[in-house]
């Protein structure tokens, strides 16, 4: 998993826990000791693909886009790592001087579908379901 994957994560554990309230991506960033700009653009990756909802302004932030028993941690991590082939055969570039007789592709792409597989059982309710020890580890 990538930084971008693992903030994404961090934001909607955050939403989560203190939903409904809305928070501040400069808030996020600051609670992990994270880049704001960079969060802004997790965060706005999240509000493209349907995860969360922005709003600009003096009482701005975010806010979960649907209840966290709704939110599947596998379509997260697929929708934040859409482009990103496990190896590069995966992609669009098929130049690979083995590609025809390579054995590796098709245990690659079976562990990837477990690993999503795995990730699709669980919601972000379940992964935030100790939200009292969140709350105190997030200061909130």
């Amino acid at each position: 998993m990538d930084k971008f994957t693992d903030y994404a994560l961090r934001i909607l554990i955050t939403l989560a826990v203190r939903a409904p309230q809305r928070v501040p991506t400069s808030q996020i960033a600051a609670l992990f000791d994270l880049s704001d700009h960079h969060l802004s653009k997790v965060a706005t990756q999240l509000a493209r693909e349907g995860f969360v909802t922005s709003e600009r302004g003096r009482n701005g932030g975010l806010v979960l886009a649907r209840p966290a028993e709704q939110i599947s941690i596998g379509a997260v991590v697929r929708a934040m790592k859409r482009d990103d082939a496990v190896v590069e055969c995966f992609g669009t570039n098929r130049s690979c001087l083995i590609l025809p007789a390579c054995g590796l592709r098709a245990p690659l792409a079976e562990a990837q579908e477990a690993f999503f597989a795995t990730l699709d059982a669980y919601t972000l309710a379940e992964v935030t379901r100790a939200r009292g020890a969140l709350q105190d580890l997030l200061a909130i």
